[in-house]
């Protein structure tokens, strides 16, 4: 699953909202307790949203937003924790003793002990984004499905924020996502999913219950078929 750092704000936009996180976590260990093997990748938008100036330079720009990624795994590893699941934080670079360094072999068997992973810092290059990160780890681990959580509802033709004749997708093919650029995720992770097959489902993460609904097949966003 990958979650909007942005969303994970609540109404501040920054930094984050417990409340918020609360009922992500009690809906993900509703799952957890049902059997579902969860991994989560965190976007770092509520604190950087990438190079924005032309004094820093871009590599170091997104190393910070790895690193912004870090902390919102850390924070949001712990409020899943507080709600009774066990949590491990895996990186592609060595965070001293805040993380583990990441391999397949050691999500798996985490996986396998009900532990839900983080997948944090990204592919832990510059230039490739969390989407990319989370296509990436769905792939390594052998995962279903992708669940995309945002802060819209799901896949339109425009954008709903300014065009209020947008459509709304039920069901999209992820070549349709390319050709039209509809920015489910960037490009480079979009032809990456395709390439594996790796289906994505869109969801608004402000809804009533929406994970928990989603994997359930009470669904209300837009599927990305491969």
């Amino acid at each position: 699953m990958k979650l909007s750092g942005e969303a994970l704000a609540g109404q501040k936009k920054t930094g984050f909202d417990e409340e918020t996180v609360r009922k992500v976590a009690l809906q993900v260990k509703e799952l957890v307790d049902h059997g579902t093997q969860v991994g989560i990748v965190i976007g770092g938008g509520n604190f950087w949203r990438g190079r924005t100036s032309e004094t820093i330079d871009r590599t170091k720009a997104d190393q910070i937003g790895m690193l912004a990624t870090v902390m919102n795994c850390i924070y949001v590893s712990e409020i899943f924790r507080f709600t009774g699941m066990q949590t491990s934080i895996l990186t592609p670079f060595e965070c001293g003793s805040f993380t583990t360094l990441f391999s397949k072999d050691r999500a798996l068997r985490y996986f396998s002990q009900g532990q839900v992973v983080f997948f944090a810092g990204g592919t832990g290059h510059p230039y490739f984004s969390t989407d990319t990160g989370v296509v990436l780890r769905a792939i390594e681990v052998e995962a279903d499905v992708i669940l995309l959580a945002k802060s819209i509802d799901g896949v339109y033709d425009d954008d709903p924020a300014e065009n209020p004749n947008a459509r709304k997708y039920d069901e999209v093919t992820i070549d349709e996502v390319i050709e039209k650029n509809l920015h489910v995720v960037d490009m480079t992770a979009s032809i990456l999913a395709r390439e594996n097959k790796v289906p994505m489902w869109v969801f608004g993460l402000g809804e009533e219950n929406s994970i928990v609904n989603t994997v359930r097949g009470n669904f209300n966003g837009t599927k990305v078929l491969v």
